[in-house]
């Protein structure tokens, strides 16, 4: 059809030449052109004495002539009016069948016209509909988005609340370990996935306007074919004998806007196109959001389950370096005890020799008051003094001991204050991975909560 899908004229070409009508050309009768005949034979009385009483009258050949004239007048007139009713009923006929075919024509270009008008109006309805339906999945994907990035907080606050526990371990536990670096990564993998779902949410939003725009055209140009339709079927549905037909001279015409069936069809072609285009862009979006929000549900969840491990690993160390901490305790408290029996028992010995120095001292004090040549170097007095100076060594020996003990059982007390404190630490840290940070990552949204669905 002229107006079908083929047509791709250029838009704004317009009908500037009427077509010829197609008619029978009008003949004109012959006109016959009488005269007067005029008496100036060689018989006329001009000028003769009788004129008085000839002037009026004509001669019998002149009566003859014009009596044959009259008659061949009325013969010609007869002959005229017969060949111009001829004519006439011709032409009515002709003029009676070229109407009914122009009319039939008319109607049937009208019914052409009207298959052309439905086909487009269907394929606009068709793309209307499909747009409009589109747009409605495209608006149920912006949804998961919105519930993706909002399920983002949540995962978000439960990384950085972890940081923020973990600040408050105490030294030397307040470390850079494996369990830090991947809570850093998860909070920075989460600031990227909400700035791409916030660009996807603006792109989504765009498309939905385009989408929405398109469709806007595609309804405006429907209601035009809709209202053309039922004009052009109004149309085709005259007759002859229709009751509400009438005069309307100033309709015959092209109006100056007109536009040709080329560019007719072209209009309605480049709005489907573009709404297609856009449909067809809107598809793509969707499944790119598809994508999208599967690769972050499973990107976030890894990360979380990279956290957990790190978390879980670091707990166990922790339990070990307790354990062994304790352990260590232990025996340093069993030390400490056995130590400070030996200092009790090395200061019970020191005790112990000070009754046989007494001894041996007052020995020797009383033997100093022995007379004149009495006072002799004898074996007692070599044994005496040997006795009060192994005396004295002991005793200094058990001092030297006392104080390397008492030393040591010093260095013992701090080892033991330095493991409780670091099992006190140890402990704290515990407390703050397991109870705290692992506690509340329980609290982490699932796979469907991230990919939107909940």
């Amino acid at each position: 059809p002229a107006g079908g899908p083929s047509a791709m004229a250029q838009a704004g070409v317009l009908l500037t030449e009427e077509p010829a009508p197609q008619a029978v050309p009008a003949s004109d009768l012959p006109v016959k052109v009488c005269e007067v005949a005029l008496n100036t034979g060689p018989d006329s009385s001009s000028g003769l004495a009788t004129a008085g009483f000839r002037t009026a009258k004509y001669l019998l050949p002149e009566w003859r002539r014009s009596n044959s004239d009259l008659y061949h007048k009325a013969f010609t007139g007869c002959e005229q009016a017969e060949r111009g009713r001829a004519e006439a009923k011709e032409l009515a006929e002709h003029a009676a069948a070229t109407a009914q075919r122009a009319q039939q024509d008319s109607t049937a270009a009208l019914g052409q016209r009207l298959q052309d008008i439905y086909f487009w109006k269907a394929e606009l309805q068709k793309e209307i509909e499909d747009l409009d339906a589109e747009t409605g999945l495209l608006a149920a994907q912006k949804l998961r988005l919105e519930k993706a990035l909002d399920a983002t907080k949540v995962p978000y606050a439960i990384a950085t609340d972890n940081l923020q526990c973990r600040e408050r371990r105490q030294p030397p536990d307040l470390v850079s370990d494996e369990v830090e670096r991947e809570l850093l990564k998860e909070a920075e993998l989460i600031r990227n996935i909400q700035e791409l779902l916030k660009r996807t949410l603006t792109q989504a939003g765009n498309q939905m306007r385009l989408n929405r725009d398109h469709k806007e055209v595609c309804e405006m140009d429907w209601s035009d074919k809709v209202e053309t339709y039922n004009i052009d079927d109004k149309c085709g549905r005259y007759s002859n004998q229709s009751t509400n037909i009438q005069f309307h001279p100033s309709s015959v015409k092209f109006e100056e806007s007109a536009s040709t069936p080329e560019t007719w069809a072209k209009f309605s072609h480049d709005n489907i196109y573009r709404a297609e285009r856009e449909k067809l862009a809107s598809i793509n979006l969707r499944a790119l959001i598809d994508n999208i929000l599967h690769d972050v549900s499973e990107d976030l969840r890894m990360q979380c389950a990279a956290v957990n491990e790190a978390f879980a690993k670091h707990c166990e160390e922790l339990d070990d370096t307790k354990h062994k901490l304790e352990h260590h305790l232990k025996k340093i408290l069993k030390e400490v005890g056995d130590q400070e029996g030996n200092i009790a028992a090395l200061k019970e010995a020191i005790r112990d020799k000070e009754a046989p120095m007494k001894v041996a001292q007052t020995r020797l004090y009383d033997r100093s008051f022995r007379p004149n040549i009495e006072l002799c170097r004898d074996e007692a007095q070599f044994r005496l003094i040997s006795e009060a100076e192994e005396l004295t060594e002991s005793i200094e020996s058990l001092k030297k001991k006392l104080l390397e003990s008492e030393q040591s059982l010093r260095n013992l007390e701090d080892t033991r204050m330095d493991l409780e404190k670091e099992i006190a630490v140890k402990t704290n840290s515990i407390f703050i991975d397991r109870q705290k940070c692992m506690a509340h990552r329980t609290r982490y949204p699932v796979v469907l909560k991230l990919a939107g669905y909940q």
